[in-house]
């Protein structure tokens, strides 16, 4: 293979890459947001400098994404922090969990998405939307709101999903112990086009777990929840902060 074939190869394995370059395109992508205040001293523990916690507001997602080009038909969960970097409001990405190898393996490589092997599940239970999500055989959260209850206006449900999006992408060097990368990134979705936005009753529930600390933030009052029906693609994230310059 000619080194300029090596170079434009979008992963390895060379001869059958682990996902495809992107963008990456979602039809149909459904939400399950639910926004909860929690312990201040427990959320600035897992948010790094520069970023600033604004309020203690976590959300929590499950996403229903069965059409995304080049990576096909999964599911993923999630928690994000309300955060300000330089006078702008965002979301600081803690962590996400993903069924799809492809999925987690571009999200790691190509962004900065903290990815996680998981097993979410959104679905409807008679007049309830569930969001759930189990690690390995146990279950570490579960959402559930009320099925299309209220509708919630477009513009706000746009607001909610197009908030910059910070994540840290770190990685080690061949050492094992020093950080060949280590930077602050900022991502936002575009192309949005949402079909559909709902509100209702809603209740979380998050049980601690070793390797998916989702409870270590707990839920002390939900303030909102969103179900969102939406076709969008995934922005490109580029440098904020350099940790090592």
């Amino acid at each position: 293979m000619r080194f300029e074939d090596v170079v434009h190869a979008p992963s390895t394995p060379l001869d059958a890459p682990a996902f495809p370059a992107g963008p990456y395109r979602f039809t149909g992508r459904e939400y399950l947001n639910i926004t909860y205040r929690t312990d201040p001293g427990a959320l600035e523990r897992v948010v790094p400098e520069p970023l600033r916690v604004a309020e203690p507001l976590v959300r929590f997602e499950v996403m229903r994404m069965p059409d995304v080009t080049g990576l096909g038909d999964y599911t993923e969960s999630g928690q994000l922090a309300l955060v300000e970097y330089e006078g702008e409001t965002g979301e600081y990405c803690l962590s996400m969990y993903v069924d799809n190898f492809p999925a987690i393996a571009s999200g790691r490589e190509i962004g900065a998405f903290p990815k996680k092997l998981g097993r979410p599940r959104l679905h409807v239970d008679q007049d309830t939307l569930v969001g759930t999500l189990d690690y390995g055989s146990l279950p570490v959260a579960r959402a559930t709101m009320g099925y299309k209850h209220r509708e919630l206006a477009i513009e706000k449900a746009r607001e909610e999903l197009t908030l910059p999006t910070f994540m840290l992408k770190k990685l080690p060097h061949y050492d094992g112990t020093t950080p060949r990368i280590c930077e602050l990134v900022r991502t936002r979705i575009s192309d949005l086009t949402v079909k559909g936005a709902w509100s209702g009753p809603a209740r979380l529930q998050l049980m601690a777990h070793a390797l998916a600390p989702l409870a270590d933030l707990p839920v002390l009052e939900v303030v909102s929840a969103s179900h969102i029906l939406t076709d969008l693609t995934l922005g490109r994230a580029r440098v904020v902060h350099d940790y090592l310059a």
